[in-house]
């Protein structure tokens, strides 16, 4: 078990999907969120080798990343848990495009804000 605490949905998602799993390879995209979009800013992909991963250390590599974003998306990039390098630049390059497309498809992934917290997707109707 781990030895850090969960304080954000984030931290709750790593555990709960490390315990189904175990090791796996996430894949997100950093946004940036308005009342009327959701603009994909920056993609890469993580290997999970325990449940130890917290909000902080995702939020410390964000910065890396040089983008003023407020949400994030998260993904696994397989069934299988752990994917090759190969795969899952392949896999990541694939999903940006299908959500370049279509918004819509954050719903499937686990998205959270600037603090770690699950956030919704809504679609907004025309008037």
């Amino acid at each position: 078990m781990s030895s850090a605490p969960a304080d954000s949905d984030f931290d709750d998602w790593v555990i709960d999907t490390y315990a189904e799993i175990g090791s796996f390879t996430m894949l997100f995209i950093l946004v940036s969120i308005t009342e009327i979009k959701v603009e994909l800013l920056r993609s890469a992909y993580l290997h999970v080798v325990g449940d130890e991963l917290r909000w902080p250390d995702m939020t410390n590599l964000f910065k890396g990343a040089g983008v003023n974003w407020s949400g994030a998306v998260f993904y696994r990039a397989g069934r299988e848990g752990l994917v090759e390098d190969r795969e899952a630049k392949v896999r990541l390059a694939s999903l940006v495009r299908k959500l370049e497309e279509d918004r819509s498809l954050i719903r499937d992934g686990e998205f959270f804000n600037k603090d770690g917290l699950r956030l919704m997707i809504e679609e907004i109707k025309p008037h």
